[in-house]
C-alpha cells in the first residue's frame, strides 16, 4: 500500500474487527494512529526514555533532586540500568498466532490484566498538585495495583477513595515497638479501607546518603505543607500520643507534628526477623517484604512465613555500592522462586525491560520513577499515558517474539540470552591483540 493512496493506513488490525480483551495495548496505538489521520497528535512522548528528561525540565530544584538523585555516586542506579542491557530477546518466527499475547495474570490470589503494579512512592504532590489522588485513580482506571506509600501526601481513606474499585495495596515504614500501637492502627486502617496485601519496606529506617537532596538542604518530611506526613497527621493514634507528649493538636504546629511523626516513622535502626510476627499478628491478608536483594534473606522470608518479597534496592535511592536488582533476580527465583510470589522493581523504564524481568523470574514488576514523571508532565493523564504506554510496548515486544502470553511456560529464560556471550568463540575469528 503506498502512502497516500487514501486507504485504510493501519498498521494493526481495527479492535472492532478483531476483538480482543487482553489487546489493551495495542488498542492505544490504533487509537493515536487514528486522529492522526485528522492531525492529532498526543500531548505526551511515547518515547520512555525521554519522559525523565521531560518531566525534570517542569520540576523545582527540590522536586528534581528527589525523584531523580540517588545515593552517593550513582553506582547502584547505574548498574540497575546496565543490567537489563545484558540480556536480550531472542525473537521467534512463524509461531502462529490468532491473537495478541495475553498479559493477564493472576498475583497475591488477584486476577490482573497485566503482571504491572504502580511501585510505593510517597510525596508525590511536590511532583504534581494531585499528587497519590491522580496516581491512585488512573491505576484504576487502566486495571493496574496501586501500592500507597506510608510516605503519601494524601491519608488512607482519600486515596481508596479516589481509588474506587481499584486493586490497592498498602505499603508500610515501620514504626519502632515503642510505637507498635501507631503500626497496629495504620494496618486497621488499611485493612478497613480496602487495601487486601500489605507490603513492608525493610531498606529505609533511616534516609540514605543522598547528595542531591543535601545539596538543597530538602527532606520533603519535615516541612510544615503535609507532604509525606498525611497518614501519620490522619492517624488516631498518633494525634493522640503527639497531644499527651507535646499537649497540642497535631494542626496547631505542623512542623513540630512533621518531626515528630519523621521520627516515628523513620526510627534509625531496623526491625528484626522475629519482629514479623506483629504484623502477621495484625494483618490477615498476603505480607509482602520490600528490599530482598540476597538468596539468603530471601530464604529466610519463606521460613518466617511471609507470602512474597519485592527484589528492589529501592531504584538505588538508599545504598550506594550494591548488586543489581535484576542481576541477582534469577538466583533469587531459583531459591524461593516457587515458594513466594516475586516482585521486582529497580531500573524499570520500559516494555522490553518489563518483560525482560518477568522472563527471569518476575510474577509481577512495579513501576517507579516512570509514573512519577508522567505525574509531572500531566497529572492524572499523564501517568494514564505511561501506564498504557508500558502495557502497549510490554503487548507488543512479546507479540513480535513470538511470545503468547505472560504465563511462565512461554516467558521464561529459554527467550533470553546474555548479549557478551554472543561475541565469544565465533567460528573462524581471530583473537588479534591476546597478552
Amino acid at each position: 500500500m503506498e502512502p497516500g493512496s487514501g486507504a485504510d493506513v493501519h498498521t494493526r488490525p481495527k479492535m472492532a474487527e478483531h476483538p480482543d480483551p487482553v489487546a489493551k495495548g495495542v488498542a492505544y496505538e490504533v487509537e493515536v494512529f487514528t486522529k492522526g489521520l485528522r492531525h492529532e497528535r498526543p500531548p505526551f512522548t511515547f518515547q520512555a526514555g525521554k519522559w525523565e528528561e521531560l518531566a525534570l525540565e517542569r520540576l523545582s530544584a527540590n522536586s528534581k533532586a528527589y525523584v531523580y538523585g540517588s545515593a552517593g555516586m550513582r553506582e547502584t542506579i547505574n548498574k540497575n540500568r546496565e543490567a537489563f542491557r545484558k540480556w536480550s530477546i531472542v525473537p521467534r518466527r512463524l509461531v502462529k498466532t490468532s491473537k495478541f499475547s495475553d498479559l493477564r495474570t493472576e498475583v497475591l490470589g488477584h486476577k490482573l490484566g497485566s503482571p504491572i503494579a504502580i511501585a510505593p512512592v510517597g510525596v508525590q504532590r511536590i511532583f504534581n498538585p494531585d499528587g497519590e489522588i491522580a496516581t491512585a485513580r488512573a491505576a484504576a482506571s487502566e486495571g493496574i495495583p496501586y501500592i500507597l506509600s506510608t510516605a503519601a501526601s494524601a491519608s488512607i481513606e482519600d486515596v481508596a477513595k479516589a481509588n474506587g474499585d481499584g486493586q490497592r495495596w498498602f505499603q508500610l515504614y515501620w514504626p519502632g515497638e515503642e510505637n507498635n500501637d501507631v503500626t497496629a492502627s495504620m494496618l486497621t486502617r488499611a485493612k478497613k479501607a480496602g487495601y487486601t496485601a500489605l507490603f513492608v519496606t525493610l531498606d529505609t529506617y533511616v534516609l540514605g546518603w543522598r547528595p542531591s537532596d543535601m545539596d538543597n538542604g530538602y527532606n520533603p518530611f519535615l516541612r510544615d505543607d503535609r507532604i509525606g506526613v498525611e497518614i501519620g497527621f490522619t492517624d488516631p493514634v498518633f494525634q493522640k500520643k503527639f497531644k499527651e507528649k507535646f499537649g497540642m493538636e497535631v494542626h496547631e504546629n505542623h512542623s513540630a507534628a512533621a518531626a515528630a511523626w519523621v521520627r516515628t516513622a523513620f526510627t534509625g535502626f531496623s526491625h528484626g526477623w522475629e519482629d514479623i510476627k506483629f504484623l502477621q499478628e495484625h494483618w490477615d491478608g498476603p505480607i509482602v517484604l520490600k528490599g530482598i536483594q540476597s538468596v539468603e534473606d530471601a530464604k529466610i522470608c519463606v521460613e518466617i512465613g511471609v507470602q512474597g518479597i519485592v527484589v528492589s534496592n529501592h531504584g538505588g535511592r538508599q545504598q550506594d555500592g550494591g548488586n543489581s536488582s535484576l542481576g541477582v533476580l534469577p538466583h533469587i527465583v531459583d531459591a524461593v522462586g516457587d515458594k513466594l510470589t516475586i516482585f521486582f522493581d529497580s531500573g524499570i523504564q520500559c516494555g522490553a525491560d518489563i518483560a525482560k524481568a518477568l522472563a527471569l523470574g518476575a510474577d509481577c514488576v512495579l513501576i517507579g520513577r516512570p509514573f512519577v514523571y508522567g505525574l509531572a508532565l500531566g497529572g492524572e493523564d499523564g501517568v494514564n499515558h505511561v501506564l498504557k504506554a508500558l502495557v502497549g510496548e510490554l503487548e507488543l515486544t512479546l507479540h513480535l517474539s513470538g511470545i503468547t502470553s505472560v504465563d511462565k511456560k512461554t516467558l521464561n529464560r529459554s527467550v533470553l540470552v546474555r548479549e557478551e556471550g554472543l561475541f565469544q568463540n565465533v567460528k573462524g575469528t581471530i583473537e588479534r591483540y591476546e597478552t
